[in-house]
C-alpha cells in the first residue's frame, strides 16, 4: 500500500482518483471529490468540498465552509476566506439538468478573496488581486485590484503583500512591508524591476 504524504483528518473523505500533492492538510469533515488536482502544501479547512475537475495549485489556503465547485482553477498562493462562494451556472434551476453549461472561473496566482465573498462564474480574478468580504463580484478583476461591495467595485490597488498602494504623480507606489515599487499606467498596475 502506498503511503500518503499528505494529512487527512479521519472525518474527511478522499475520494479514489484525486490527486494530492505532498505536504498538503485536510481537515475535518470535507469530501475531496475525483478527479481534481490539490497541488503540494495546501491547506484545506473544516467542512470544504472540492468538487470534480477542479484544479488548486501550490499553496492555496481554503478557510472553512467553501465549496470550490467544478470549473473553479486556483493557481498558486490563493486565499479563499471563510463561507465566501463560488457558482459554476450563470442561470441555475432545480428543473432544468445544466450539467453541460458549466462556466470555467480563473483565481490567479496570488489573489485573496475574502470571507463570505460570492464570486460569480466564468470571470477571472487577477494576480494578487484583493476582492473585500462580502463583495459579490459580478465580472472580471484586473491584476492587484482591490474590489469591494454588492455589486463589487474598484477601490483601489493592493500590493502582493496585501497591503493598499497609494501613487504618487508620477503613477508610482512602495508596498511599505517589502519595499517593492508598483506602477499604474493605462489603468493597470505592474511591479516594477
Amino acid at each position: 500500500m502506498e503511503e500518503k504524504n499528505y494529512f487527512v483528518h479521519e472525518s474527511s473523505y478522499v475520494d479514489e482518483g484525486a490527486v494530492i500533492g505532498a505536504g498538503t492538510k485536510i481537515w475535518h469533515f470535507s469530501h475531496i471529490m475525483a478527479p481534481c488536482e490539490i497541488g503540494e502544501g495546501c491547506n484545506i479547512g473544516q467542512n470544504v468540498v472540492i468538487s470534480p475537475q477542479v484544479r488548486l495549485g501550490r499553496n492555496v489556503k481554503i478557510q472553512n465552509n467553501v465549496s470550490v465547485y467544478t470549473g473553479v482553477i486556483c493557481e498558486d498562493d490563493v486565499f479563499l476566506g471563510p463561507s465566501m462562494v463560488f457558482t459554476n451556472v450563470i442561470n441555475p434551476r432545480s428543473s432544468v439538468n445544466r450539467r453541460n453549461a458549466y462556466q470555467t472561473t480563473l483565481v490567479k496566482k496570488g489573489a485573496s478573496i475574502g470571507a463570505n465573498a460570492t464570486i460569480v462564474c466564468g470571470i477571472t480574478l487577477g494576480e494578487y488581486c484583493f476582492v473585500g468580504a462580502g463583495a459579490v463580484v459580478t465580472k472580471d478583476v484586473k491584476p492587484y485590484e482591490l474590489v469591494y461591495g454588492n455589486p463589487a467595485r474598484h477601490g483601489g490597488w493592493m500590493s502582493a503583500f496585501g497591503h493598499r498602494l497609494h501613487f504618487n504623480a508620477e503613477g508610482v507606489a512602495v508596498c511599505p512591508e517589502s519595499g517593492q515599487r508598483y506602477i499604474l499606467e493605462n489603468g493597470q498596475v505592474r511591479p516594477l524591476e
